[in-house]
């Protein structure tokens, strides 16, 4: 089978690798339609997460077709089409059971990291029965892509660790995929405000067609000084890290009211200072989280409602065997005015 492979930070390569066996009776092997590529896929690609090995198949984001099942699970049939979680959970260890999905005893975050991932013909997921979704019928499944991975991310460790509520004021700083997630799971509790940071005026141009209140062009104004304005001098209930560098975790913590939370979402390679001299007494939290994808079920249920629409991040379209110019187009977002990149798989 064809599978895009990292081989060390700024190498990969469309190579053939064999199709993956059963290695457990609770696995499943699934014959992938449609896979993407994530901002984390980046920062493997950039050396940023060093528990993904050079040989590594990338991707842990798609949807497909089960094609084995080991006899331990059940639920599933071969031929059942299927969202694959971004996130493996064996639902019986302590931290399963407590809902923490990411930080599973023999899961978590392990397709495209620790085993090989979804971005070829073929993968093996551990733990079948509970990290794969059946789809209900009539579902445009292209569209559920977006709910393997960054929909769950932005409402969880975003609009949920950020205690988002109604009439609340909210600052997402980044408007890339995970950002415009945060944006669209946030109106599920009707903020007051909502405030789209960025250096990207066609990526704001997106967020205030997707339900922002206000747009900031950082490289044109002062965030921090638009915010305030915006708040009448007291800053948001809620600020969202949604890029993964120091400046942007910096700026959150500038732009939180008293009493509020930073939440933070971005992946980040490096230190990032923390003023707390500037914090100490302001009452605030700041979260950390990986995404759990607890929320998968009520995602689904609101996009079978047509509460939701996945499918509006997605802005291109390649074939597998065009899966490096995929990451190309994606890597240069700001020329090429990407947000989720659909690799077509078969």
């Amino acid at each position: 089978m064809k599978a895009i492979v990292y081989h060390g930070p700024g190498n990969k390569s469309l190579d053939e690798r064999p199709i993956p066996e059963l290695a457990a009776p609770t696995d499943a092997i699934v014959k992938v339609t449609r896979t993407t590529i994530c901002g984390t896929d980046l920062h493997i690609l950039k050396g940023d997460v060093p528990t993904c090995e050079p040989g590594r198949i990338l991707g842990h984001e798609g949807v497909g077709i089960v094609h084995r099942v080991g006899a331990a699970v059940q639920g599933l049939a071969v031929g059942d089409h299927v969202l694959i979680s971004c996130i493996s959970s064996c639902g019986q260890c302590d931290y399963c059971r407590r809902g923490m999905y990411s930080h599973c005893a023999t899961g978590g975050w392990i397709l495209g990291n620790r085993i090989d991932g979804t971005q070829a013909e073929y993968v093996r997921i551990p733990h079948a029965q509970t990290s794969l979704y059946r789809i209900p019928p009539g579902l445009d499944e292209e569209a559920l892509v977006m709910l393997s991975d960054i929909l769950p991310t932005g409402f969880e460790c975003g609009v949920l660790n950020g205690k988002v509520q109604p009439g609340s004021t909210v600052a997402i700083v980044g408007a890339g995929p995970i950002g415009l997630a945060s944006l669209l799971t946030a109106q599920f509790y009707s903020p007051a405000q909502v405030v789209m940071i960025d250096r990207d005026p066609n990526r704001l141009e997106v967020a205030q067609r997707f339900g922002a209140t206000a747009c900031v062009d950082a490289s044109r104004q002062d965030p921090e000084a638009e915010v305030m304005r915006l708040t009448d001098g007291v800053g948001v209930d809620c600020a969202i890290e949604a890029v993964g560098i120091p400046a942007t975790f910096e700026m959150c913590t500038s732009l939180v009211a008293p009493g509020g939370v930073v939440a933070n979402v971005g992946v980040h390679g490096v230190k990032a200072d923390l003023h707390l001299e500037k914090l100490w007494d302001r009452n605030v939290a700041i979260t950390t989280r990986l995404v759990d994808t607890v929320s998968t079920p009520m995602l689904l249920k609101t996009v079978r409602a047509g509460r939701l629409d996945p499918g509006q991040l997605i802005t291109h379209r390649f074939p597998l065997s065009k899966a490096l110019d995929a990451y190309d187009t994606f890597s240069r977002a700001a020329d090429t005015r990407a947000l989720k990149v659909v690799i077509e798989v078969s």
